[in-house]
């Protein structure tokens, strides 16, 4: 039954990361979503995009190691907070318009 539910999870994940890059799920970017137009004018989205869509697609790719039971999915947290960490330093690096 878990396992199920976590396959479930995962091609959930990827679904988003395909409607994101393809660019009709803006308002599924947290942040961006909330943003006023000023705001979003200082963001490269197609950028803002391939960034959020790569990290869903590494959390999607990632989740089945949670059925592996590595020290009780702390390899898989450990992974994506240095994932999260990279995106949010480029998010507000290089998707951001000079």
């Amino acid at each position: 039954m878990g396992y199920i539910v976590i396959y479930a999870i995962m091609a959930l994940m990827i679904a988003m990361g395909i409607v994101i890059l393809a660019g009709k799920g803006d308002r599924l970017i947290a942040g961006y979503n909330t943003a006023s137009s000023k705001e979003r004018e200082k963001v490269n989205i197609k950028r803002l995009r391939l960034l959020v869509a790569i990290m869903l697609f590494l959390s999607g790719a990632l989740i089945p190691l949670l059925t592996l039971e590595l020290m009780g999915g702390i390899a898989y947290a450990v992974i994506i907070m240095m994932a999260c960490f990279v995106v949010m330093y480029l998010a507000n690096t290089w998707a951001m318009k000079k």
